[in-house]
């Protein structure tokens, strides 16, 4: 089944593309949860023309990720944690990482955050998907609370 993505599907595609699918995951989730239509010839007529019209506003869109990247790049990111030695009490997540960008003054959404569940000190990084094109690692540390 080819379908046309409203949105961007993790592990599957970004939006406005076109994508081939079995069919009950297309018929059963995909489309009733709103995240794809089907792909008939009128349709991706359709597509076609607004990718055309959308071309020059997604290279200033671009443009915005590279060096929002950038900034995130120069941050120097530490997160602290109650730890017993070099072990957590708890754990470190994504929306851990999320809330220490916000205090540094870069709001970043956690499902563009891709780290792992951390359980010691030291230095780690991240995956953060600021567009389809441009993806960073950021690098963080884990310290222990005083």
């Amino acid at each position: 089944m080819e379908l046309i993505l409203k949105q961007d599907v993790q592990n599957l595609g970004f939006k406005d593309d076109v994508v081939t699918v079995k069919n009950g995951y297309g018929r059963n989730y995909l489309i009733p949860q709103g995240f794809a239509v089907l792909a008939t010839p009128s349709a991706k007529k359709v597509l076609a023309e607004n990718l055309k019209q959308r071309a020059f506003k997604e290279a200033k869109i671009v443009d915005d990720a590279k060096k929002l990247a950038e900034a995130l790049k120069a941050l120097e990111i530490k997160i602290s944690a109650k730890a017993g030695g070099e072990k957590l009490f708890g754990s470190i997540t994504n929306i851990d990482i999320a809330a220490a960008l916000e205090a540094a003054g870069q709001p970043i959404d956690r499902k563009f955050i891709t780290s792992g569940l951390v359980k010691r000190t030291g230095k780690y990084a991240a995956t953060v998907r600021l567009h389809r094109e441009v993806v960073i690692e950021l690098p963080y540390e884990i310290v222990a609370e005083k």
